[in-house]
């Protein structure tokens, strides 16, 4: 008989996640651990602040097996549209902090079989 799965209280992409927030808190950056709630879903997993560099909002992905969810995928095209960056890292790593300089880097990790809402009618839709 097989062994149930024991679920991991944290989500999949967890470690990555501390990896990174060590990381980041190693180079004075501020973080906030955001956890989405009924009517907070979609938000990214990390808010990220640094005296000299700004503001980010950041996306922790594993990146052998990542997806986004159901919530993700309506709200991060929005948030791109209105201008709001949102960057993805995969490691706690030199060349992935460097992303965090570079334009936001969300849509790179966008799967081709995913189609993106409607920015037009969701933006004319929000100010009605």
């Amino acid at each position: 008989m097989d062994r149930p799965k024991i679920r991991d209280k944290h989500g999949k992409e967890y470690g990555i996640q501390k990896d990174i927030t060590d990381f980041l808190r190693a180079r004075q950056w501020h973080v906030e651990r955001m956890v989405g709630g009924a009517f907070q879903s979609g938000i990214p997993d990390l808010y990220i602040a640094h005296r000299k560099f700004g503001q980010r909002w950041l996306e922790c992905k594993n990146p052998d097996e990542y997806n986004f969810t159901k919530a993700q995928k309506d709200k991060f095209p929005v948030w791109g549209a209105m201008g709001i960056g949102i960057w993805i890292l995969v490691a706690a790593t030199e060349e992935e902090y460097d992303k965090l300089f570079k334009e936001p880097n969300w849509e790179c990790y966008w799967k081709k079989t995913w189609v993106k809402p409607d920015i037009d009618a969701i933006l004319e839709e929000l100010g009605s």
